[in-house]
């Protein structure tokens, strides 16, 4: 039997953990800090596609990531007994202008191949989007891919369902093993500084959660702003982009205009009281692709990192990818997503 040491108890780490614990794998899950101390402890939660054109191999394996996401996180609650806020409700856009429309009705079209038929990208009116929005054109663009994962809730879901299977999350290894390093944006710094050149890096973002039952309705995405509703009666919203900052989990003045924006976009958020503010840092991969493979600083290691963004699709892919690599020496890792690819 395999002994794997998984650094980190974010949501990259917990799911290497989980599938390599179902691969027949001794699995212990290290993170001095606990559960979700880091960026997996956000409250914003989207799983929301690319869009669907100029395919390549990270648009390719996120769209798997989101099509299996509702069967995976099924049999997660199911075997740990805790929910993890995923529901597949959808996605509205509001369409600023007759381009935008235009593009989006394209896009519409190349979605029904990209997409294999079992989920659509239409341009509709707004009083069909399933919330109010304000959008100039009275169109917005509904898609039925996205969907929506509390990710702190999802953590703790993951963690409760690794114990069912023995595995357990502590502040220091009890065994020696083959590594995996899913420590987020510390490494990154790491390997920048080892490696003398930018590798990696935190990239800070606040958000917001309002007090808003809105659970049945689609999240929203304007002009980069998440508009993300809960199945516990909260609306989440962010995020900022920070590549400076001083303290990385104090929020400030700069989430004030996100706020604002949610409340003009959908305006049934116009009076929801703000109920939670958080800040934290991202690892963002130099590349923009996901990081994994062996580690590039620690022989015999390997390293899942750099999700930034859609981390938490990815999550599942990668950790699938590392689980074959380990266990049967099967090399399925895209050779951008490799570390030498950042380097």
């Amino acid at each position: 039997m395999t002994e794997i040491i998984v650094r980190g108890a974010g949501i990259t780490g917990l799911m290497c953990a989980w599938m390599l614990s179902k691969r027949g794998a001794q699995v212990q899950v290290v993170d001095p800090h606990g559960i979700a101390a880091g960026a997996s402890g956000g409250i914003v939660g989207a799983l929301a596609p690319h869009v669907p054109e100029n395919w390549n191999p990270k648009k390719a394996m996120q769209f798997a990531a989101l099509d299996q996401a509702e069967a995976l996180w099924t049999e997660i609650s199911d075997v740990g007994g805790e929910d993890p806020g995923y529901a597949r409700a959808g996605r509205v856009q509001p369409l600023q202008d007759e381009a935008a429309v235009a593009l989006a009705r394209a896009r519409s079209e190349t979605a029904k191949d990209l997409w294999q038929g079992r989920y659509d990208w239409q341009v509709i009116p707004a009083e069909e989007a399933g919330i109010e929005v304000a959008t100039p054109t009275g169109l917005v663009i509904k898609d039925t891919l996205t969907a929506r994962l509390h990710p702190q809730q999802a953590c703790l879901a993951l963690a409760a369902a690794l114990r069912a299977r023995g595995v357990e999350v502590v502040p220091e290894p009890s065994r020696e093993g083959l590594e995996i390093w899913a420590t987020g944006a510390a490494d990154l710094i790491e390997i920048s500084e080892a490696r003398g050149k930018l590798i990696g890096a935190p990239i800070k973002g606040q958000a917001a959660l309002l007090k808003a039952d809105l659970a049945s309705a689609p999240q929203v995405f304007a002009d980069g702003l998440h508009i993300v509703p809960h199945g516990d009666g909260t609306v989440a919203i962010g995020s900022t982009t920070e590549r400076e900052f001083d303290d990385p989990t104090s929020t400030d003045a700069q989430l004030e205009p996100l706020i604002d924006a949610a409340r003009a976009v959908v305006p049934p958020l116009s009076d929801a009281p703000v109920i939670a503010r958080w800040a934290g840092v991202r690892p963002r991969a130099k590349s923009r692709a996901p990081m994994v493979g062996p580690h590039p600083l620690r022989d015999g290691a390997f390293i899942a990192n750099g999700g930034f963004k859609i981390g938490l699709a990815m999550a599942p892919v990668m950790a699938e990818m590392l689980a074959a690599l380990i266990l049967d020496n099967r090399d399925r890792i895209p050779p951008e997503f490799l570390p030498d690819a950042s380097r």
